[in-house]
């Protein structure tokens, strides 16, 4: 019989038991509405925000109010540029690389064919940014930057603050997709020149 081994935990992983067993009683005792005003309800709308703090601990959020729960990452990274976009209709122009996650890649692709212009930043062979060719790109018509912190397939990390700083320079809004970097590095969003991040609880 032969055994099967697995090892794509990188992509997604079992979830740990002592997990399981935090998240049982609300498959099954405690599914009330966190929005309602009765007892049952409002129970499960504490442990919601208890759950929100872990979130902004675990990455340096100066208030818990500023993470927002999403079904995914990819929903995450949507809901980060697409709000974006939103708040600078008159900004058209969208820096990225050639290297993020699908989630990133899909979403710009279908921008650029709504009339977005993408900038599509390369990486050498050891898939390094170049900041100058960043620097060149951003301008007044940049609606915002999203570069990931660490790449799901290389392993390679991006050095956030040092992009975080030049795309702030320029007044630029900055979106970093950490996915793959949450609870691996450490990361100080109060602290950073981050104005949007993405993480996801199945890394």
């Amino acid at each position: 019989m032969m055994t099967e081994i697995y090892f794509d935990n990188n992509a997604t992983t079992r979830m740990l038991p002592e997990v399981f067993e935090a998240m049982a009683p609300f498959y099954l005792d405690l599914y009330g509405n966190p929005s309602s005003i009765h007892r049952f309800g409002s129970q499960v709308g504490e442990r919601l925000s208890q759950a929100r703090a872990q979130v902004a601990n675990l990455i340096g959020a100066a208030d818990p109010v500023e993470i927002i729960f999403t079904s995914c990452g990819t929903e995450g990274d949507n809901a980060a540029i697409r709000g974006l976009l939103q708040m600078r209709p008159e900004k058209r122009h969208i820096i990225t690389t050639q290297v993020e996650h699908p989630a990133i890649l899909g979403l710009c692709q279908h921008l650029e064919k709504k009339g977005y212009r993408v900038t599509w930043l390369s990486v050498d062979r050891e898939g390094i940014l170049d900041l100058d060719e960043l620097r060149e790109a951003l301008t007044s018509e940049t609606a915002l930057v999203s570069i990931m912190f660490a790449n799901n397939e290389t392993g390679v990390i991006f050095p956030i603050e040092q992009i975080g700083e030049i795309v702030k320079d320029k007044g630029v809004p900055f979106h970093v997709d950490a996915v793959q970097a949450a609870g691996k590095l450490a990361i100080d969003v109060k602290n950073s020149p981050v104005d949007l991040m993405t993480v996801s609880a199945h890394k």
